[in-house]
């Protein structure tokens, strides 16, 4: 009857023992996992977190450039209209005769200066080079001849 007892016991406790015993390390290593992806996973956001910040600084950065350029375009283009507006006021008659002839040679008198003078220096004959101001005056004055000349060609 004691080896029934015992066969009872140890068949039945031992079981009962190495399933608790089986069971804790099974938690116990299901746990570590789960404190594992706990970990991971929060490197990850932190990651993500990362790059987020990173695409609204840059995004930010995009949007600065883009008002910038913009505004730099807006500048250019009122620029051009006033020098279009300058262009078109150097042709109009005022209705006195020795200013509307003064007008009508000062361009080409100019254009055809700056061209002699342009050639001058390319050539060498000139003592000194031209100065930038000079070189600037110069191509204004060209600029605004040709301008006029190409604007009342198309009748603006």
């Amino acid at each position: 009857m004691i080896e029934a007892v015992l066969s009872f016991l140890g068949g039945s406790v031992f079981r009962m023992v190495w399933g608790e015993v089986s069971a804790y390390f099974t938690r116990k290593q299901e746990h570590a996992q789960e404190v594992e992806r706990m970990r991971l996973q929060a490197e990850l956001d932190q990651a993500a977190h990362v790059r987020q910040l990173e695409s609204v600084r840059l995004q930010a950065e995009m949007q600065v450039q883009v008002v910038r350029v913009q505004g730099e375009a807006a500048v250019d283009a009122i620029e051009a209209e006033g020098w279009l507006e300058a262009v078109k006021a150097t042709g109009q008659k005022v209705g006195v005769l020795w200013v509307d002839a003064w007008n009508a040679v000062v361009r080409p008198g100019l254009a055809t200066w700056g061209v002699f003078m342009l050639t001058a220096n390319e050539f060498g004959w000139l003592v000194q080079p031209l100065s930038e101001g000079t070189a600037a005056v110069i191509f204004a004055a060209i600029g605004i001849f040709v301008a006029d000349r190409s604007l009342g060609k198309r009748g603006k």
